[in-house]
């Protein structure tokens, strides 16, 4: 079976919705858990490197340190991989960004914690602007559900403190507000995590000034 994207023809494969793994090779004990993390992490190690064009499923099983065979007992393609690695990458920034809001005094300050959060998330994982962008050709499904799901976190959070923020009684312009934020976070991520080390919390301060005097309610 070979593992070269030339070789190996596109198709469309269902992930199992909690693992990640191929449709019917989710892993049903604690160590296969493990093993299905260990080639993820892999994954994103191979395919931040080298993008996925270059990359190779015994790139990937040679730095998880499994068998080649071990890798089709979760995935079928490197297709697959990449396609669980894209919503792996997605939840981890949700993960990341949660718990930095709790505390907050008032949703402006919300959103300066979950940013100041992101950009640490990012320096430590500077791969998944590769990924994300990468996924956009590789897997435009799992691009638009990663910026979807982000933006309707945030359109949560704007009127969850609708006190705080201007009034969106209009769906769409509160999906506007949402999308221009999280554009926002994208490129300062890019700026501010990928390619700088300013501190987080000064630069989350900075961009919360233009909130509070961009979106305050009047």
């Amino acid at each position: 079976m070979s593992e070269s994207s030339t070789q190996e023809p596109a198709r469309v494969v269902a992930q199992h919705p909690r693992s990640g793994a191929s449709d019917g090779k989710a892993p049903r004990t604690a160590r296969g858990e493990r093993t299905l993390r260990k080639i993820l992490d892999a994954a994103l190690q191979e395919f931040g490197d080298k993008g996925f064009a270059d990359s190779s499923i015994v790139g990937i099983t040679s730095r998880a340190k499994v068998a080649l065979g071990t890798f089709y007992t979760y995935f079928d393609s490197k297709e697959a991989v990449f396609r669980a690695l894209v919503s792996d990458m997605s939840e981890k920034v949700r993960l990341a960004v949660a718990p930095a809001l709790d505390g907050a005094t008032d949703a402006f300050d919300g959103e300066r914690r979950a940013l100041a959060e992101f950009l640490r998330f990012v320096r430590r994982n500077k791969q998944v602007y590769r990924i994300i962008d990468e996924a956009e050709f590789v897997d435009p499904e799992g691009f638009r559900r990663h910026y979807q799901s982000t933006a309707d976190r945030i359109a949560g959070r704007l009127t969850k403190g609708a006190e705080d923020f201007r009034d969106a009684s209009d769906p769409l312009e509160r999906e506007v507000q949402a999308w221009a934020l999280m554009g926002a976070n994208v490129f300062l991520g890019l700026r501010f995590g990928v390619w700088g080390d300013e501190d987080a919390e000064q630069v989350a301060s900075a961009v919360n000034t233009l909130l509070r005097d961009g979106l305050r309610r009047r």
